[in-house]
């Protein structure tokens, strides 16, 4: 190209005027009009003459040119940038060697990203000296900051721009490690193909963070999606394997293991990877609310990747940081904790707390520290005030010792090694299997027993699990030691101090009787799930003799379960839950006769799929006949019956060995996958072109059907955040480092 062309950095539009020394030169001008512009770049096509193999023809085109070609029956489907963009820049060659623009379209049907364009492939390291230097990453950091404008803090981005170019952060492992990892991966998708697992590679092709998640923690997230706790507390505490968790709880309040992680850093761009792999696994389903440590760069991650969700902090994750935060108030600590536990806990309005929070900062000096300014800024993630109307579900709690997640402490020490997690990570599954089908087991056994005359006690026997149950009956008698006294009243609410006298401490409850709406200052039905003693007396006095069903959390019922919400009356629920206890009884026993010989086993289960079969007939007329307009929900119903009716025969091998149960789950799945997904290959549909045109694999997820990195997440959050994903791990990643994995970030 004529040096006459380009003059300082401006680059003109392709005319037809401009010529080039070879189609490379071309290529050059157009990645070089296309970075200044905001676009990435690909080779789409060349042609070389027949009789001098000489190039005479090439076409170049933007990343998102054409539509993306994948046949309906591809096994892994790989999402592609392209959107049917016409952007392209057609070059030939004359009879003197030069090189001209034939054709150039300047269009494109999709935004224009100049200040992120160095995340595109084409445009990566093209000038390494201009790759760092301070002004484009200011200029960087200013459109992100636009694009996250709602975000206070934009420290953790200017950390993850930093850390994009940190090619010697990756995951820390000891010789070995990888290859235990991928042994379990491989023996957990023989095991059931539905197994999920998913990697980051950093730019040299090493681990940066691994993702995994059994099918049993898929399945009770898709039973229990209100709560969801990201528990840190490994990685911040410098254990020897970097490991996070996701936990959840169900209704026998028994941790549920979401998924594990092991990470390489606490960045934004850790945290949106992992947070948006674990929203892929989880069928696309964000939960209502998530739990994490006060952490800037997770806070910024969570509210990009789910904006819906509600995101508070634990309260121990903040309570136990205050010895070494505030470490030389250790003379006044006692004091100080008497006046903070009286802020925090003890404010029944905002009000207050302002007025609470500003005398203690004043008293302790405490107006100039950072962490206790984030504190007051973070306020409505943490402080119960702000509480109303949430639930937590047990898993906020005061002390980790109290908390569910600290239940895998015993699984994993500071020392613990990769081989030994691995090992113990076996044993978590085989516990969680195990105390869930005794807890059932007593479900449908066991009658709970009733320890007073209490209406209350009585109506929530048959509807609460047992473990539920017991905790609502120590509040139910507990109400006997309460004392209340009405302060106020208005239109519609009443004020009431409760005393308490087994603790000796006041609270505050009010009633509205029109909406059925009580809340008392403990706030145990927004920690814990259910109300409290102090509520209990104040229904009792008011001539409310039964729990008002919204304060009957259907995740703790014996109809948990239960695809249908429950009802209004929870007398319905009570005679639900008898037939179902019933019939799993039967069940039962149906199991063991039907299991004596193969003849008694077929016998069984037609008698079990005609049953089915005309119950859901059954249940499918009353619906239609209440909801005619309903067809969609009721197609959705049906599809869900006949897949119960594919799962009939797994029913009746309820009281087999655990090990034989998933056994059986997993091989009737294996049966509809391809050898190739069991033996670890990798089917894809077309070829990655050359010009680097990029998708990313999917890993053991081949029943969750396509799904785009780049539609998880608001649109502004696709420029910013590259992801990666593999289907099956290489068997390069027993090294870590390899050379032959496509790099697959989607470029933003």
């Amino acid at each position: 190209m004529d040096s006459s062309v380009i003059t300082g950095s401006t680059i003109p539009e392709p005319r037809d005027d401009i010529e080039f020394e070879s189609h490379e030169a071309a290529y050059s001008f157009y990645k070089d009009y296309a970075k200044s512009v905001g676009f990435g770049t690909a080779k789409l096509s060349s042609r070389r003459s027949r009789s001098s193999k000489e190039f005479i023809d090439a076409k170049f085109s933007c990343i998102r040119y054409g539509n993306k070609q994948q046949s309906d029956d591809a096994i892994n489907p790989r999402p592609s940038p392209k959107i049917g963009c016409k952007a392209s820049m057609h070059v030939k060659r004359r009879q003197n060697g030069k090189w001209y623009i034939y054709s150039f379209v300047k269009e494109h049907n999709h935004e224009l990203l100049p200040a992120q364009v160095h995340f595109f492939r084409s445009h990566r390291n093209d000038d390494p000296l201009k790759n760092d230097i301070r002004i484009r990453r200011r200029k960087n950091l200013s459109s992100v900051s636009k694009l996250f404008g709602a975000y206070q803090n934009v420290d953790c981005l200017e950390g993850y721009m930093r850390n994009q170019h940190d090619k010697g952060r990756s995951l820390v492992l000891e010789s070995g490690d990888a290859q235990v990892l991928l042994d379990l991966f491989m023996h957990m998708q023989e095991e059931n193909p539905k197994f999920f697992y998913a990697v980051d590679l950093n730019e040299e092709h090493r681990l940066r963070n691994l993702f995994w998640v059994d099918t049993k923690g898929m399945e009770d997230y898709s039973n229990f999606d209100d709560v969801v706790c990201f528990d840190t507390t490994y990685f911040t505490n410098k254990y020897k394997i970097p490991l996070v968790f996701f936990v959840g709880v169900n209704h026998h309040i028994q941790p549920t293991l979401l998924g594990c992680a092991l990470i390489a850093d606490e960045t934004f761009y850790t945290f949106v990877w992992l947070m948006q792999t674990w929203f892929m696994a989880m069928g696309e389903r964000a939960p209502q609310l998530m739990l994490t440590d006060q952490n800037n760069a997770l806070k910024e991650a969570i509210g990009a990747v789910f904006p819906q969700t509600c995101h508070c902090f634990c309260l121990w994750h903040i309570l136990e940081k205050i010895p070494r935060q505030l470490e030389y108030l250790s003379l006044w600590h006692d004091n100080f904790m008497v006046k903070f536990n009286k802020c925090i806990f003890k404010s029944w309005t905002e009000e207050q707390f302002e007025k609470r929070w500003g005398k203690l900062l004043d008293k302790f000096n405490l107006r100039e520290v950072e962490w206790v300014q984030s504190l007051y800024g973070d306020r409505k993630y943490w402080v119960p005030t702000f509480m109303r109307d949430v639930s937590f579900a047990g898993l906020s709690t005061v002390l980790r010792s109290e908390s569910l997640t600290s239940s895998y402490d015993k699984y994993v020490h500071a020392e613990t090694s990769m081989r030994e997690f691995i090992e113990q990570y076996k044993t978590i599954l085989e516990d969680r299997y195990e105390e869930e089908a005794k807890a059932d087991f007593d479900a449908w056994h066991e009658t709970a027993e009733l320890k007073s005359p209490s209406p209350f006690e009585k109506q929530m026997s048959l509807v609460y699990t047992h473990e539920i149950f017991r905790k609502f009956q120590v509040e139910v008698l507990g109400a006997a030691a309460c004392h209340l006294k009405k302060e106020s009243q208005d239109e519609t609410t009443t004020m009431y101090t409760v005393k308490d006298f087994e603790d000796s401490q006041n609270y505050v409850v009010e009633w509205n009787e029109t909406k059925s709406d009580i809340y008392c200052s403990c706030r145990s039905f927004e920690y814990k799930g259910y109300l409290c003693r102090h509520a209990i007396v104040v229904l009792q006095m008011s001539g409310v003799f039964s729990i008002p069903p919204k304060y009957v959390l259907q995740r703790w019922t014996n109809a948990a379960l239960s695809r249908h919400p429950i009802s209004e009356r929870l007398d319905e629920v009570q005679t639900k839950v008898r037939r179902y206890n019933d019939l799993c009884r039967r069940a039962i026993i149906l199991g063991e006769e039907g299991s004596l010989s193969q003849e008694s086993y077929n016998i069984a289960l037609c008698a079990i799929r005609e049953a089915l079969k005309q119950c859901a007939s059954l249940n499918n007329s009353a619906e239609t006949s209440a909801c005619p307009n309903t067809s969609g929900s009721i197609e959705e119903e049906n599809q869900y019956r006949n897949t119960s009716k594919e799962r009939a025969p797994d029913l009746q091998v309820t009281g087999a060995d655990k090990a034989t149960r998933r056994a059986g789950a997993a091989n009737t799945k294996e049966s509809n996958h391809s050898s190739a997904v069991k033996k670890g290959k990798v089917t894809r549909s077309g070829d990655v072109n050359d010009g680097g045109q990029e998708g990313f694999y999917l890993m053991g997820i081949s029943d969750l059907g396509p799904t785009q990195s780049h539609n998880m997440m608001p649109a502004q959050l696709q420029n910013a955040v590259p992801t990666v994903f593999h289907n099956i791990m290489p068997p390069q990643f027993q090294n870590i480092a390899s050379t032959h994995l496509h790099e697959t970030r989607l470029p933003r």
